[in-house]
């Protein structure tokens, strides 16, 4: 499993993409004070593009993601990489 994850501060919004076992579970969004689930995740819902300057990092479990979500008060945001692009 991976995930890749932005976080819109002015939006208070964060998004994630993810794989499991090598297939698209497609992207989730979720306010910034809320826990990412499985069921979040649709292969229809794409990230908006204006997040490319968002992104925020790579994770391995949705339990790496949503600890970070409780213990990030400010985020180190950065472009994103371009094989996500």
């Amino acid at each position: 499993m991976g995930f890749a994850l932005w976080v819109n501060t002015q939006s208070t919004l964060a998004w994630a993409e993810g794989t499991h076992e090598y297939r698209p579970m497609g992207a989730a969004v979720i306010a910034v004070t809320d826990q990412f689930r499985r069921r979040d995740f649709s292969q229809f819902r794409r990230r908006p593009k204006d997040l490319d300057s968002d992104f925020v990092g790579f994770f391995g479990s949705l339990e790496d993601i949503n600890a970070r979500l409780r213990a990030e008060p400010r985020w180190k945001r950065r472009a994103t990489p371009g094989h996500l692009r």
